[in-house]
């Protein structure tokens, strides 16, 4: 369903490059690609969790990774099992994508209250694009705790875990399994189709109608946003 490709300049936030030029393999209709720079970053560094994406020799390779982004999102820094064969893939800085998915569900064409309508898919996504390299391996504690305390703030009243309540010698042990990497963020790409492409009284009859189907948890955060969309964001 994506009907049109059209030219658009490059954007800017921070120094990072917010990308939206036809040849992305994100979704190429604008209304889904205005979202500003900064609003991605952040949701992406709220997610927290992504798919990393590297090419090697015989295809692509993939990793499941929680990740911490820096606040100006120039950067992040996550660890991989030692063993993942893209580990020795960065031992040279190698050019990587890290899929951030959000909220996503399916979009009866019923909901909208058209004719000729057909169904889709809503959804947010956002690609973070640059250079990934192993870190020196005296990084990694640090890299571990920050990724710990940002997950266990948000559990208060619970009080944090910390690596502290680990007998060390077992701590060490299992540290010694896994490597740190940083990555610098070159280019951030989001999509955020919400039905922007729609009358607004269409798009709020679908996120109605994803409401009250309420399908999955995630779908009801997806109707949310739909709700406050607009084709101007």
């Amino acid at each position: 369903m994506t009907g049109f490709v059209v030219e658009a300049p490059a954007l800017c936030y921070h120094g990072i490059a917010t990308t939206q030029e036809a040849n992305s393999p994100m979704h190429p209709n604008p209304a889904f690609r205005k979202t500003p720079g900064e609003r991605n970053l952040a949701f992406a560094r709220d997610r927290g969790f992504g798919i990393l994406a590297v090419n090697a020799e015989h295809g692509p390779l993939l990793s499941h990774i929680p990740f911490v982004l820096s606040q100006d999102g120039s950067s992040l820094e996550a660890h991989l099992v030692r063993s993942n064969p893209i580990v020795r893939l960065l031992a040279e800085p190698e050019k990587v994508v890290i899929a951030v998915s959000g909220a996503d569900g399916y979009v009866s064409p019923d909901w909208y209250g058209m004719e000729n309508q057909v169904p889709t898919w809503n959804y947010v996504a956002v690609h973070l694009r640059g250079v990934m390299r192993l870190s020196p391996q005296e990084a990694l504690h640090g890299v571990l705790t920050r990724l710990s305390a940002g997950m266990e703030s948000r559990l208060l009243p619970k009080k944090p875990w910390t690596s502290h309540k680990m007998d060390q010698d077992i701590y060490e042990r299992m540290q010694r399994q896994i490597v740190p990497v940083a990555m610098s963020i070159e280019t951030v790409e989001g999509t955020w189709k919400l039905s922007q492409n729609k009358p607004d009284a269409a798009r709020l009859g679908a996120a109605r109608g994803m409401h009250a189907a309420a399908m999955d948890t995630a779908s009801l955060g997806l109707a949310a946003l739909m709700q406050e969309a607009s084709a101007g964001e």
